[in-house]
C-alpha cells in the first residue's frame, strides 16, 4: 500500500510539474506577443495616427496589457524556480499589484467604450457636440486611479516568507499580525469584492450597453452596415476578455469554499488554478492580434503597413444618411466634424 501510495504521489508531483512548465512556456508567450503587439498599437495610436477618442481608449487598454506584460518575466522566474521569489519584498507586492491594476483597468476601460458606443448610437447629436480628447482623457485617468484603489490591497496584504532551506514564498498575508478568522475574513471580503467590481458589475454594464445597441442597430439597418466593423471589433476584444478570465474567477470563488476542502479538493484546485491563470495572461496579448485580423479583409493585410492596418482598425464611423433623415440638428452641429461620433 506504501508503495502504491508514493507512485501516486510521484504521478501528481510529475503531473504538477508538467502545468507548470505549461505555465511558464504560455507566460513566456504572453510577454514576447504581449510587449511587443501592445508596444505597437501604444507607438501608433500615441505617436502615429491623428489623436480620437477611440485612439483614447485603446491607448490606455494597450498600456494596461503593456504594463503587466512587462512584469511577466518576474513571474516566469518565480514559477520556473520553482516557486522560488528572489526578488524581495516590495517587488513581491508590486508585482501583484500590477497584476490586479490590469484586470480593473482593463475591464473598466471596456465598460467605458461600451458606455461610450451606446451613447454615440442612442443620442448621437449630443455625443457629437460633446465627445472630445479632453473628457475622454478624464475619463481614462479616473478609470487607472479606480482600478489603482481596487488593486491597493494586494499592495498592503502581500507579503514574503523564507523558508529554512532559504526558499522564499511571495503569497497574499490577509492575517499579518492578526489571528487566522481575522485573514480569513479579509480574504473572502477582497476575493468576493473582485469577483463584484471585477467581473459581475463589468459585465452587466458591457451587457446592457450592447443589447441597447444591437436593438437600435435592428431598426436602422443603414447605420448597421455601416456600423459593423468597428462594433464587431470591441465585441471581440469584450468576448476575448470575459473567456480569459471567468475561469480564473470561477477557480476563485471556489476557492473560498474552505468547509469543504479534502485532498481532491485541494488537487483539483492545484491543477485548475494555474490552468486559468495561464488562460488568462493570454489576454494581455490577444488584442493587438484582433486589432489587426479583424480590422480588415485577411489577404489584404500582408499588403498594408501596421500603420494603415490599426488605422483601420481604430477609425471612428458614423452614418451621415442616419444623422439626416432621422434628426433635426442645428447650425452648429452642422458645421462640426462628424468623424469623432461612431459606433
Amino acid at each position: 500500500t506504501t508503495g502504491c501510495y508514493k507512485c501516486d504521489l510521484s504521478m501528481k508531483i510529475t503531473r504538477m510539474e508538467k502545468i507548470h512548465i505549461m505555465s511558464v512556456i504560455v507566460y513566456c508567450l504572453a510577454f514576447v506577443l504581449g510587449v511587443l503587439g501592445n508596444g505597437v498599437v501604444i507607438w501608433v495610436t500615441g505617436f502615429k495616427m491623428k489623436k480620437t477618442v477611440n485612439t483614447v481608449w485603446f491607448l490606455n487598454l494597450a498600456v494596461a496589457d503593456f504594463l503587466f506584460t512587462a512584469f511577466l518575466p518576474l513571474t516566469v522566474t518565480y514559477t520556473a524556480m520553482g516557486f522560488h521569489w528572489p526578488f524581495g519584498n516590495f517587488m513581491c507586492k508590486v508585482n501583484s499589484t500590477i497584476t490586479s491594476l490590469n484586470i480593473f483597468a482593463s475591464v473598466y476601460i471596456l465598460v467605458v467604450i461600451s458606455v461610450d458606443r451606446c451613447v454615440s448610437v442612442v443620442w448621437p447629436v449630443w455625443a457629437q457636440n460633446h465627445r472630445n480628447i479632453r473628457k475622454a482623457s478624464y475619463v481614462s485617468l479616473g478609470v487607472w486611479v479606480l482600478a489603482l484603489t481596487l488593486s491597493a490591497p494586494y499592495f498592503v496584504f502581500r507579503d514574503t516568507l523564507t523558508y529554512s532551506d532559504d526558499t522564499t514564498l511571495c503569497f497574499t498575508n490577509f492575517a499579518l499580525s492578526d489571528d487566522h478568522e481575522t485573514g480569513q475574513f479579509r480574504y473572502q471580503a477582497v476575493a468576493i469584492t473582485n469577483f463584484l467590481l471585477g467581473f459581475v458589475v463589468p459585465f452587466t454594464v458591457i451587457v446592457s450597453c450592447y443589447t441597447v445597441i444591437i436593438h437600435r442597430l435592428r431598426r436602422n439597418r443603414t447605420l448597421a452596415s455601416k456600423s459593423s466593423r468597428p462594433f464587431k471589433i470591441i465585441a471581440a476584444v469584450i468576448t476575448t476578455f470575459f473567456l480569459c478570465w471567468v475561469p480564473f474567477h470561477i477557480m476563485r470563488l471556489i476557492e473560498l469554499d474552505h468547509h469543504t476542502r479534502s485532498k481532491t479538493f485541494g488537487y483539483v484546485l492545484s491543477i485548475g488554478l494555474p490552468i486559468t491563470i495561464s488562460f488568462a495572461f493570454l489576454n494581455s496579448c490577444l488584442n493587438p492580434l484582433l486589432y489587426v485580423f479583424m480590422g480588415q479583409d485577411f489577404k489584404g493585410i500582408v499588403r498594408k503597413s501596421i500603420l494603415n492596418i490599426l488605422e483601420t482598425a481604430f477609425q471612428e464611423e458614423v452614418s451621415h444618411s442616419y444623422t439626416r433623415t432621422n434628426l433635426t440638428v442645428t447650425s452648429r452641429s452642422k458645421d462640426k466634424s462628424v468623424s469623432d461620433v461612431q459606433v
